[in-house]
């Protein structure tokens, strides 16, 4: 009687070795590709200025989580979804939107048109070298780092790549469990 007491006892954790061990699920829970830290830090020398022309590094987001977009001035219509989707998925995030900030960085030299400015206003629109753009940021295979929407962690470590052409409610609740996960940004 002991013996299948302690069995019965036991049979939680055997079977959670079991599966951790032997099965390995290879399901993943997150709809964005995670990015590996160590191949794709955030450049120190990635000089970033405002619209206006005054020096504002990324570094300077430290502390919330960014998400973030890499694309030419000249916003046609990918680029604007992916404004709005940027937008919408800070706001969908109710009381925590308020710990994530909006960063587009702007590949060119060319002005922007004042429309896109005063409708997606409260995304930070930085202009960045283009080839240190596209060095830094990993896109997919077929794919320009434009095609992506990325995430970078309120440590300064880019995290998370989305799929080209995402699906915002897959997209939200992965930023729902990064947020609700942790304590930091």
């Amino acid at each position: 009687m002991l013996w299948l007491v302690l069995l019965v006892c036991a049979s939680p954790l055997i079977a959670s070795y079991f599966t951790y061990y032997v099965i390995k699920p290879e399901q993943r829970n997150n709809y964005g590709a995670l990015v590996d830290q160590r191949a794709h830090p955030v450049p120190a020398g990635l000089a970033t200025t405002t619209l206006d022309g005054r020096r504002q590094p990324l570094a300077s987001f430290k502390g919330k989580w960014v998400l973030l977009m890499a694309a030419p001035a000249a916003c046609a219509d990918a680029c604007q979804k992916q404004l709005f989707a940027m937008r919408q998925l800070r706001l969908m995030q109710g009381k925590e939107m308020d710990r994530i900030e909006r960063v587009w960085l702007i590949t060119d030299r060319e002005p922007l048109d004042t429309i896109v400015i005063r409708e997606y206003d409260g995304t930070h629109m930085l202009r960045a070298d283009p080839a240190a753009v596209r060095q830094w940021l990993p896109a997919d295979a077929g794919t320009t780092a434009g095609d992506h929407l990325y995430m970078i962690d309120p440590l300064g470590h880019l995290m998370m790549r989305f799929p080209k052409d995402p699906e915002p409610r897959k997209v939200y609740k992965d930023i729902y469990k990064l947020l609700k996960a942790s304590s930091i940004g």
